[in-house]
């Protein structure tokens, strides 16, 4: 069982969130003995850009876009929408990336499965899907096997702001959220202990947690917490 540090980064500018996770990458990177990270965040309003990112797929430019090296096409980011970024060596645990994207749409259907929600993959598609329309968004990146990026689940998310993009190239309409699915707001500090348990659960991991001024001192002083 590997050891997974967790740091809930709370409400945070989608920059500062991507500084923290190269931060991480290049640490693991460099130092073998570096513990994988499971980083939550919610964040302001943003889209952003994958590598294979079409701008024609944003309608409108009335938030700040972030080209950024994950896989797949335009994405909204914003209140009341839970984010996941594993920091995790593939290599350490033999998968492949696609393999390992599979086990991010596992977590997410056994996390939903708590909230009696059945959601599925669809052949061919990435992400989780439940009765057609999509409820969580993944597109990763790798930088030597390290995996940064992630996962997006619609919690109590505004989906009007989908309508600025065309996400992943679908229509708008094909999102969905919790709140949608069940028909009311949900409390995102249950969506979290479903998602670590998911996480837990799929990933083999023994999870522990940092708060986010811990890691913010670990990453400045170049202090390495080992695994034990």
């Amino acid at each position: 069982m590997e050891k997974v540090i967790v740091c809930d980064l709370g409400y945070m500018e989608y920059a500062k969130a991507w500084e923290i996770q190269k931060a991480l990458v290049a640490k693991k990177a460099n130092d073998s003995g570096f513990p994988d990270y499971l980083l939550l965040v919610e964040h302001p309003h943003v889209i952003t850009l994958g590598r294979k990112g079409n701008t024609e797929n944003v309608l409108e430019w009335s938030l700040p876009v972030y080209h950024i090296e994950r896989g797949g096409d335009v994405t909204y980011h914003g209140p009341g929408q839970l984010v996941a970024y594993p920091i995790i060596d593939l290599t350490k645990r033999t998968l492949t990336l696609k393999g390992y994207v599979r086990m991010l749409e596992e977590l997410v259907i056994q996390a939903l499965n708590q909230f009696d929600i059945q959601a599925q993959r669809i052949e061919g598609q990435t992400g989780v899907w439940v009765s057609g329309k999509k409820v969580a968004s993944i597109g990763v990146a790798v930088d030597h096997w390290i995996t940064f990026h992630g996962l997006a689940l619609n919690v109590n998310t505004d989906l009007s702001y989908f309508y600025k993009i065309r996400p992943c190239g679908y229509s708008p309409s094909v999102m969905t959220s919790l709140e949608v699915l069940l028909g009311k707001k949900v409390d995102m500090e249950r969506v979290k202990h479903a998602l670590l348990q998911a996480f837990s659960k799929v990933f083999d991991a023994e999870l522990s947690s940092i708060g986010l001024q811990e890691l913010t001192e670990l990453l400045q002083k170049g202090v390495t917490l080992k695994n034990e």
